[in-house]
């Protein structure tokens, strides 16, 4: 059976498990198996439902919705694209490129290039001049920024530096030297502080926890995994040993159904219900269609002598009212008569008769 399958040895599983597991396995998956089995039942008688509408339900209302959805939403978004929104973009376009492109090409090519020309003919000496101006002024500003160069090195960068070499530099050091030793000192204090705090928090936290974590948390963990294990294990065994179970049950109810009702339903159908139906079609319903065949054949005749009769009594009347009507004289006809028919003989065209 799926319970007694592993993929080693069963003396070799036992050894290597222990006896914790042994001990805890039996009864858990006995438990499972009986909890599982009707949960695997009802998923079962679940599943069949589901695609029995999946496939009698589900699917055609589906495609109803999707083909409604066509021909609601898709259907005329198409249409109006086709038929109305790229007609009038191409009409749109073309207005605008005769209405805009050619007459801006035309105004580009034929007045701002012309203009652009004579501007640029009137800028050129203009720019020259300008240019020369500008250079006169740069080469002003050049020299002044060089005597301003000067007196700043002079007045300004040289007392500068004689100032760093030979006050600032001294003092600065000083001070370095002052705070180096106030840092070291406050090193030196945090340093004992940190090592105080560090072994009293180890001392009073963290051997505790790590004792309680080796010792006690770890084994118990231990045995929930195992327990969790073979939970799982045995909901995976229980769930195939139950599934062959409700397979076997589900046929068994099936069977029952088909001959407690399905077969019955049948035998009266085919016994019972199929001659009954053919005498009664035999002995009411055929002589029932042929009476009103029948009576529909009357009708229609005597509604036909009716119009025949109306219309010989309107004919009485009006020949009595406006007398018989005039005969038709009849015409002479061109085409021989009926006992003389054209021969090979004989020319009775009208090119050839007298």
């Amino acid at each position: 059976m799926d319970l007694e399958k592993q993929g080693r040895a069963p003396g070799a599983g036992r050894d290597a498990e222990g006896c914790l597991v042994v001990a805890i396995r039996i009864p858990v998956r006995i438990v499972v198996l009986v909890l599982v089995v009707p949960v695997r039942v009802v998923w079962d008688g679940l599943v069949v439902v589901g695609r029995v509408l999946r496939d009698a339900v589900l699917r055609p209302v589906g495609r109803g919705l999707l083909w409604v959805g066509k021909a609601v939403f898709v259907w005329p978004v198409v249409g109006l694209w086709r038929y109305v929104v790229v007609p009038v973009g191409t009409g749109l376009g073309w207005l605008g490129r005769v209405l805009v492109v050619v007459p801006a090409v035309w105004l580009y090519r034929n007045v701002l290039v012309a203009l652009g020309h004579a501007v640029l003919w009137v800028a050129v000496p203009v720019g020259r001049a300008a240019m020369w101006v500008l250079r006169g002024i740069g080469t002003g500003i050049t020299a002044l920024g060089a005597g301003l160069a000067w007196l700043t090195r002079y007045l300004v960068a040289v007392p500068a530096g004689w100032l760093y070499t030979w006050v600032l530099a001294p003092v600065g050091k000083g001070i370095g030297w002052c705070v180096h030793g106030v840092w070291r000192g406050v090193v030196l204090l945090a340093t004992g502080v940190w090592l105080a705090l560090y072994w009293t928090l180890r001392v009073l936290l963290v051997l505790p926890v790590v004792a309680l974590w080796r010792w006690v948390l770890v084994p118990v963990g231990r045995v929930l995994g195992v327990v969790a294990r073979e939970v799982g294990d045995a909901l995976g065994h229980a769930w195939r040993v139950v599934g062959r179970i409700s397979l076997a049950v589900w046929r068994f109810l099936v069977g029952v159904f088909r001959w407690v009702v399905v077969e019955p339903v049948r035998w009266a159908y085919r016994t019972v219900l199929t001659p009954v139906g053919h005498v009664v079609r035999d002995a009411v319903l055929r002589p029932a269609a042929e009476a009103v065949r029948s009576v529909g054949r009357v009708t229609r005749q005597v509604l036909a002598s009716a119009r025949e009769t109306a219309r010989q009594t309107r004919a009485d009347l009006r020949r009595a009212l406006f007398g018989a009507p005039r005969e038709r004289e009849e015409v002479a006809r061109r085409e021989p008569g009926g006992g003389e028919g054209r021969t090979l003989g004989r020319s009775t065209t009208a090119l050839t008769k007298d």
